[in-house]
């Protein structure tokens, strides 16, 4: 069945909220916060796309999109965020989402097991118990969708958020969602110009919405990145970090993609010659 353009969001959301569901009738929120033995790094976080070496990428690691169906047959995901660590990354994304993205929160703790960077659970957030469960399988921030929520509940999540010492990676599409996520007390606003009601992506998006950000906030890049030149381009704009998934987990060697995209190999790489630089 095809989605329609109106609807694929909150198709997405409504299938998030009946797996919460089902979730917390086998396990309590009570149960799931007994759970948590490590504090999340929110902290670590905010510092690794702001102040840690440049250019800084959120290196993601997942195994299929609706656009573009199954990246990756043969998904490791904790052996891609170690390729991602080795290859200089400022901190790894990892989609739990299952319906869609064939996610797990499974992947997510495997990640945290095979790194020390910050680790953001790219998920469609909309209940506190997504935020325990985050903290539980290693998470140190996650993702707010501005889209994706109502103003009382972007508000409620980010102060939850913070009160386990989550960072929030609040994430935008427009000017309006912007206001609202400077409104909701956003400190890391994540510009996306993939639009997720219609999959199309405007790269315009990420020129449009810098120029209308607040001094002090942290602002990540998202979607459309795929050479050095857009990173070095956007970090002109004003872009202090970049969130890269689907052009390095479908490289052959993702470590060695996250590198060249860094500016840390030679030109003239087959990364290179695949993106028409030579």
């Amino acid at each position: 069945m095809t989605t329609t353009e109106a609807d694929l969001l909150q198709t997405i959301v409504a299938a998030t909220r009946r797996t919460v569901e089902s979730r917390v009738r086998t396990t309590s929120s009570s149960e799931l916060e007994k759970r948590i033995d490590r504090q999340p790094r929110g902290d670590a976080f905010r510092f690794a796309i702001r102040s840690s070496s440049a250019p800084r990428i959120i290196a993601e690691c997942k195994r299929r999109s609706p656009s573009r169906g199954i990246l990756r047959a043969e998904y490791e995901p904790a052996a891609h965020a170690a390729a991602y660590e080795a290859g200089g990354a400022a901190a790894i994304s990892v989609l739990t989402e299952s319906t869609f993205f064939d996610g797990s929160l499974s992947h997510l703790a495997a990640v945290r097991a095979a790194v020390a960077l910050p680790i953001l659970r790219k998920d469609f957030i909309v209940d506190r118990y997504q935020l325990l469960e985050a903290a539980v399988h290693g998470a140190d921030a996650v993702l707010l969708i501005v889209g994706a929520l109502d103003d009382g509940a972007l508000a409620r999540l980010s102060r939850e958020a913070r009160e386990l010492e989550l960072a929030a990676l609040v994430e935008v599409h427009d000017a309006g969602e912007l206001r609202r996520a400077i409104d909701a007390g956003a400190d890391i606003v994540g510009v996306n110009s993939r639009n997720l009601r219609t999959l199309s992506v405007d790269p315009s998006v990420l020129d449009d919405l810098i120029g209308q950000m607040p001094a002090g906030i942290s602002a990540v890049a998202e979607s459309g990145i795929r050479t050095e030149g857009d990173i070095s381009r956007l970090t002109a704009r004003g872009y202090h970090a970049f969130l890269v998934g689907e052009r390095l987990v479908t490289e052959p060697d993702p470590g060695l993609a996250l590198q060249t995209l860094r500016g840390l190999l030679p030109k003239g790489t087959p990364f290179d010659q695949a993106q028409g630089r030579e």
